[in-house]
């Protein structure tokens, strides 16, 4: 059953220098997300990255008719376009109540046709998105392998 009455955005800076709003936005990630969740001060992070003018990125939302938030997508601008994707999906999620509803789809096909430029994210081998995300066009072109001292 598809999700109706869902609006779907790219919020405004003004919207995402509002404090609450973005205590609102960095709780339903870390709430929403679950297993596969980051620890709050690091979504606010990449929150501060999005906002920060030297840096950048987007967020996208899926709004109920009363505004209450069904879907998230943080997207940062990596800003190094000659040797990775220009944007990396770092967060995307929905309401667990909402999920296999389309609104994950909607939010990616709205931030494709709104940066038209080349997006790259992670997502664990066992993640059930990670079908959705092969299905609309995304492929594994590298295993990320990370080392800390």
């Amino acid at each position: 059953m598809l999700a109706t009455n869902i609006t779907y955005k790219k919020l405004s800076r003004s919207e995402l220098c509002n404090p609450a709003y973005q205590d609102q936005l960095v709780k339903f990630l870390y709430h929403s997300l679950e297993q596969y969740r980051d620890p709050e001060e690091d979504i606010r992070a990449c929150l501060d990255y999005i906002i920060h003018p030297d840096k950048g990125g987007y967020v996208f939302v899926a709004l109920d008719e009363k505004q209450v938030i069904k879907g998230v997508v943080f997207l940062t601008r990596t800003n190094m376009q000659s040797f990775v994707p220009d944007y990396l999906l770092v967060y995307i999620a929905t309401d667990k109540n909402e999920r296999g509803k389309g609104i994950g789809l909607q939010l990616i096909t709205l931030v494709k046709d709104s940066v038209k430029a080349p997006i790259a994210l992670h997502v664990e081998y066992d993640n059930p998105a990670k079908k959705l995300y092969e299905r609309i066009g995304f492929s594994s072109k590298y295993a990320e392998m990370r080392w800390y001292p």
